[in-house]
């Protein structure tokens, strides 16, 4: 049998990973689990992390797109796998993700369904490639400023196997509820990343009314981890709907 290759959809680099990670309750998240897919403790525990990244060089179906190829995105993601015919597939279920251009959350709602939502963002980069000091991104909403802040430790070095950071990292899937009550799976390339240990981790946000009341209390407690990604050139294919 002849194995259909999903063609890409984009590819860009992934700069600056900034995630912190925090324990939930599985109730909170739910309501949030795509049809055909289940949630993914790590030993035992169920995360959910806030991570802030820049976008560069971004490319839609090889096209880089004027004044949009670099720019911010935070997101709230949680842990799910699904039971494939290849075996389990580990991935990501996004709860919201933020950037700066109304268009490019057009587009990812539009062919994703991806929760994007579009608003004022900003950066600060703090060191080198390989010895970064800081990371910081912003974002405003409701008057209010909103900011998730890093500080790394020493230099970059390879993932650990077996570690809370290769398990947030590792996960080379996407899946989103669709609005029919169907699941769109999608496939994320990247190589094993560069990470720091983090010094400090500092996290500022109106949880309740940005992201609901569900994570209030888990988003306002300090993070149970947090570290530091160099990041690299990614590669998203297009996805494709997965009987529940």
């Amino acid at each position: 049998m002849i194995k259909t290759v999903p063609k890409i959809f984009l590819t860009a680099h992934w700069k600056h990973l900034a995630m912190l990670n925090y324990e939930i309750e599985p109730s909170a998240l739910a309501p949030f689990v795509p049809a055909g897919t289940e949630l993914e403790p790590w030993n035992g525990k169920m995360l959910v992390s806030v991570v802030g990244f820049l976008f560069l060089d971004t490319r839609v179906f090889g096209v880089p797109i004027p004044f949009h190829r670099d720019f911010e995105e935070v997101n709230l993601r949680f842990y799910v796998r699904r039971k494939a015919e290849d075996g389990w597939r580990r991935g990501v279920v996004f709860i919201k993700e933020i950037v700066p251009h109304a268009s490019i959350a057009f587009v990812a709602r539009k062919i994703y369904h991806e929760p994007y939502v579009a608003l004022p963002m900003a950066h600060r980069i703090e060191g080198t490639p390989g010895l970064l000091k800081s990371v910081e991104y912003s974002w405003r909403s409701g008057g209010r400023p909103n900011t998730l802040r890093l500080a790394a430790r020493g230099e970059a070095q390879l993932l650990r196997e077996r570690s809370e950071a290769e398990f947030i990292t590792e996960h080379y899937w996407g899946y989103n509820a669709q609005r029919d009550g169907s699941t769109l799976e999608y496939r994320v390339e990247h190589p094993r990343w560069h990470v720091y240990e983090t010094g400090e981790a500092y996290f500022d946000c109106d949880v309740a009314n940005f992201y609901g009341v569900r994570f209030r209390d888990s988003l306002s407690c300090k993070p149970a981890s947090a570290f530091l990604a160099e990041g690299s050139l990614i590669t998203v294919y297009r996805g494709r709907r997965v009987a529940p």
